[in-house]
């Protein structure tokens, strides 16, 4: 029997009361993790650390907006002063916006989306740096959004752009300090958020899905997977990279 990939590890998990973020949560749960969980919703952010715990696993949380640095800050001095430290943090929590013509992007939309996307890495990233010791691993949640242009979602490609080029920097400012830092560029996946933007009108999940070769969506734990390995030891080398996890979309 192989040995778990997080065994004894403590990770920080933001966005982790649904979608993609609770998978990841879990997951990381059942491979030996300790879970610290945060998220806006606190009735979800309860579900998921009940269902940790229930399942035998170690987890606590805090309802927290990655938006207010100081609310990032509170969390992650709650979960060392929980579990002792944090080993590795999975910056997942962010917004889509609707797909719209550039200009008509309502300005507090644009400011919403990088107060959420962009500030809120990188207040997760401080205050994760501050307290991580060499052996850390960190992965953000950027998109494939962020490695190509989409018409229509010029806000959404912006954010995850920036997310790409601080996970680069931070990753070469920190790698020889013993800390990785990559992320993951997940295409359509099957969460609330993206069932939000289909039900609008503001998606066509039938075009994108024939535009990727393995036609289907992803599921939140095959995201997960992705990050679970970059966070594990099993990528100890690698560091500065983002793993696109989109059925081939990038391809093509």
């Amino acid at each position: 029997m192989s040995e778990s990939l997080l065994r004894d590890r403590v990770v920080f998990v933001t966005g982790a009361g649904s979608g993609i973020g609770r998978a990841a949560a879990q997951l990381f749960a059942e491979e030996g993790a300790a879970i610290f969980a945060i998220d806006r919703d606190e009735q979800s952010l309860d579900q998921v650390v009940g269902h940790i715990v229930s399942a035998g696993g170690r987890a606590g949380g805090q309802a927290c907006d990655v938006a207010r640095l100081n609310d990032v800050a509170d969390a992650v001095n709650a979960a060392v002063s929980k579990f002792g430290r944090i080993d590795g943090a999975f910056n997942n929590a962010g917004i889509a916006p609707p797909a719209v013509d550039t200009s008509l992007v309502d300005p507090l939309l644009w400011q919403k989306a990088f107060d959420i996307n962009v500030a809120g890495i990188w207040h997760c990233l401080r205050a994760e740096l501050t307290v991580m010791e060499p052996g850390g691993s960190i992965v953000n949640t950027a998109s494939v959004a962020g490695m190509a242009g989409l018409p229509g979602s010029a806000l959404y490609s912006a954010t995850k752009h920036a997310v790409v080029g601080l996970t680069r920097s931070v990753a070469a400012e920190y790698g020889p300090r013993g800390i990785r830092v990559n992320a993951i560029a997940p295409g359509l996946t099957r969460t609330a958020m993206v069932a939000a933007l289909i039900e609008n009108g503001d998606m066509d999940p039938e075009a994108l899905v024939a535009h990727s070769p393995l036609r289907r969506m992803a599921e939140p734990r095959e995201i997960g997977e992705a990050a679970l390995w970059l966070l594990s030891n099993r990528s100890s080398f690698v560091t500065g990279h983002v793993l696109a996890v989109d059925g081939g979309e990038l391809a093509v």
